[in-house]
């Protein structure tokens, strides 16, 4: 037992690694992962990275080639803004069921991110007013109360970090300003101004945040095509 508690803690903190990379785009759209390097620089066996990787693919940030190898996920302007329309149901639903139910403790949980969010746009830090503002949508989801709703979109907050990191360059005083509105709405139990807000905030960050991600954006790949030719490429390189 003690052997795979300590065998699931490697998994998770691989996971928990390479989905930040992934995220910080650190690790960019398209990137080969070898298998072998990665297990060397986290310290770890392949079978717990394996399932980390797993993990990652089901949450759509790697796609993994049989026998071949993985890849951090590409992606179009045509995914985010699939992204998009699934924000502007969901989240509008979360904020209207969070003005409904949100408690003390809840709007605490908030306002920490919103301090988080305001206190990294005084320094200019990129990557944590990013992991600020995609927390805050976190606790949005999780104040709503709805297991249904969370079940949904729990696969989509590594998603809706990622387009935080991916976006950073958009006013971040704005996106502050438009998350203390929703706070406001939020904690005066006003499920119409909450949605309503939310609908409008989600939907403003729609074109800047394509025009965007153009920038990162890729041509459809043949991920067995893109893992063999790295794959080959690799091999010639170690035997030159």
């Amino acid at each position: 037992m003690a052997a795979e508690s300590a065998k699931k803690s490697l998994r998770d903190q691989a996971y928990e690694e390479l989905r930040d990379r992934i995220i910080d785009l650190r690790l960019s759209p398209g990137q080969r992962l070898v298998e072998r390097d990665l297990a060397t620089e986290l310290a770890i066996s392949r079978i717990p990275l394996r399932e980390a990787l797993q993990m990652l693919e089901r949450e759509g940030l790697v796609v993994i080639v049989p026998r071949q190898g993985a890849i951090v996920a590409p992606f179009t302007v045509a995914d985010v803004r699939d992204l998009f329309d699934v924000r502007e149901s969901l989240e509008v639903l979360a904020a209207r069921l969070a003005a409904e139910r949100a408690e003390p403790a809840d709007l605490a949980a908030l306002r920490e991110q919103l301090t988080a969010a305001r206190s990294a746009t005084a320094r200019a830090d990129q990557s944590a007013i990013a992991a600020a503002n995609a927390r805050f949508h976190s606790v949005i989801v999780e104040i709503s109360g709805n297991p249904l709703l969370q079940s949904l979109l729990r696969p989509l907050e590594s998603r809706v970090r990622w387009l935080f990191h991916l976006t950073k360059e958009r006013d971040p005083g704005t996106q502050c300003d438009e998350h203390e509105a929703l706070y406001a709405a939020i904690a005066a139990n006003d499920p119409d101004a909450a949605a309503e807000i939310a609908y409008g905030h989600v939907r403003s960050g729609r074109e800047p945040s394509l025009a965007l991600s153009a920038e990162w954006s890729m041509p459809v790949i043949d991920p067995i095509s893109a893992t063999r030719t790295r794959q080959r490429g690799s091999n010639r390189e170690a035997s030159a």
